[in-house]
């Protein structure tokens, strides 16, 4: 079972579209989430303020700007 780390903030629409993504994916990619606040701690605000929401497994990460359906497809296919 895979592990992501989701990275998101309160509000945040584009977070709420790569969550429905996911959920496309629970059957084929059986995961768990881990969301991760980024207004709770320093250095996650740093890193992805304007890049939520970013998925992580095993440290590679995939960013908003790239997020859709068929790289989020190879993205969890690359880490099975």
């Amino acid at each position: 079972m895979l592990q992501i780390y989701f990275y998101t903030r309160d509000h945040c629409t584009l977070c709420d579209q790569a969550l429905d993504l996911l959920k496309m994916f629970e059957n084929k990619y059986p995961h768990t989430i881990e969301r991760r606040d980024i207004t709770t701690n320093v250095d996650w605000l740093r890193k992805y303020r304007t890049e939520i929401p970013v998925l992580e497994i095993n440290g590679d990460e995939l960013k908003a700007e790239e997020l859709n359906i068929v790289s989020l497809e190879q993205f969890l296919e690359r880490h099975t």
